[in-house]
């Protein structure tokens, strides 16, 4: 009896700190969304973007945020912690081809 009631004491804290990581982690991929729209807006203020370096980069963000999307819309409106990682691999490189479009020759008058 003891054990049972320390059994579900963890799995009620357990669970706790599994909705605290899940919405910590998905406040972390909004806010790193928006900081990569930020960098996208300011290389189009300063000319360091062309039309068609936005279009893509505004594309590849899109089709991210639709992945997400529906990635929460079929767990129940979180991410699993391998959706987290490929959500986090494709930020990056959706952040490495903005600084790579940023900083090449090409500049938009």
């Amino acid at each position: 009896m003891k054990f049972t009631k320390i059994f579900q004491s963890l799995a009620i804290a357990a669970a706790a700190l599994t909705f605290v990581l899940s919405a910590s982690a998905q406040g972390r991929i909004q806010k790193r969304e928006e900081h990569q729209q930020a960098r996208i807006a300011n290389g189009i203020k300063n000319g360091s973007l062309t039309a068609g370096e936005t279009a893509r980069l505004e594309h590849q963000e899109a089709r991210l945020n639709h992945q997400i999307h529906n990635e929460r819309a079929a767990n129940g409106g979180h991410l699993t912690a391998g959706e987290r990682a490929q959500v986090n691999r494709e930020q990056n490189h959706i952040s490495r081809n903005i600084y790579r479009d940023k900083h090449n020759a090409r500049r938009q008058p």
